[in-house]
């Protein structure tokens, strides 16, 4: 057992505050630096955190009985250290192999993980982000974005004096949770093998949205005669000059609808950003086609990482998800605005 035992707690949005500027310490171009998703996503990976004040942030989750870790968010010369800690965590307090899933390139690299014969590195291609020129996204230039530009002109012909762009506030959280419930189960039963994934991220965007006086991130909407027909939601790495773009969505039965927010949310929300993180595609061939479609300029890969040696006993002396019935987006919510 090692001296400094963490206490994982349950993220709550008046934790953003603190919390947020772990996740830029060091060099990182993945999406998780953009810190939103650690709260949109964390009922469903069941996240838990141990901050150590000013220096790390350490994160474990849970699948069904399955511990797993994001690589610490710490200055890149403390990430050997709150690595070994994690690592002797899963071993002497859970009993189990230290497994990290998604683990950032720059991290990986930085720690020499893949010459290190201690475990084994696997690249996850279907999970890695893809990067964009954040002033083409913007302005669409060339013919390879003639395809973008000719949507958006249709629209904006069809719906001349009818549309506009709007940033949004805390005060339009309800017209935005009117759009995506009004979006989700139309998407939901098309896509009947995701629609779990869809439900936790509508619960994850609700309960972000009615905590947004605590969690501050950018937002925009596309109005059609007076309403919201779209909207997307990011962050900004000011370390990477990048904008990680976490949610965006558009009614489907309107052309141009997703190209135009794609290229107004940067033009107004993300002036200064110089390249733009879009996520993954899950690999999901649609996604991909629609990913690759906006020429990206480079690839976050991502990987995982499991102990290849372990012979402890698989019994769980400690439990960090015991605590489940106060989770986040469910209980303890804030009512500050």
């Amino acid at each position: 057992m090692f001296s400094m035992t963490p206490k994982f707690e349950i993220p709550r949005p008046e934790d953003a505050k603190h919390l947020r500027k772990y996740f830029t310490m060091r060099p990182c171009r993945a999406c998780e630096s953009g810190w939103i998703d650690f709260f949109i996503w964390a009922d469903y990976y069941r996240v838990r955190y141990h901050a150590v004040e000013d220096e790390a942030l350490l994160v474990i989750m849970k699948n069904e009985r399955e511990y797993f870790a994001a690589l610490p968010y710490c200055a890149e010369e403390k990430l050997p250290e709150y690595f070994e800690l994690l690592k002797r965590f899963f071993n002497d307090v859970l009993e189990q192999a230290f497994k990290i899933y998604l683990a950032d390139e720059e991290g990986v690299m930085a720690l020499r993980l893949k010459d290190n014969p201690e475990y084994i590195v696997r690249e996850e291609a279907d999970f890695r982000d893809y990067i964009y020129d954040a002033e083409e996204l913007r302005t669409l230039p060339g013919r390879k974005f003639q395809k973008k530009r000719n949507l958006i002109n249709k629209f904006c012909k069809e719906y001349e004096g009818r549309w506009s762009y709007r940033t949004l506030q805390c005060a339009d959280r309800a017209e935005i949770l009117s759009f995506l419930n009004e979006w989700f189960p139309n998407h939901a039963e098309a896509d009947a093998d995701g629609a779990t994934t869809l439900r936790f991220e509508r619960d994850g965007l609700t309960g972000v949205l009615q905590d947004c006086c605590h969690l501050t991130y950018r937002i925009g909407g596309i109005m059609i005669d007076g309403r919201l027909r779209a909207f997307s939601l990011g962050t900004y790495n000011a370390r990477e000059e990048m904008a990680c773009i976490s949610v965006e969505k558009a009614d489907p039965e309107i052309p141009g609808l997703y190209q135009l927010i794609n290229r107004e949310f940067l033009l107004h929300e993300f002036p200064e950003a110089k390249i733009v993180n879009r996520e993954d595609d899950m690999g999901l061939p649609g996604v991909r086609q629609a990913k690759l479609s906006y020429n990206p300029v480079a690839f976050e890969n991502k990987y995982m990482v499991v102990q290849k040696e372990f012979r402890g006993e698989a019994v769980e002396v400690f439990d960090p998800f015991e605590d489940e019935v106060a989770q986040f987006g469910q209980t303890g919510r804030s009512t500050c605005c």
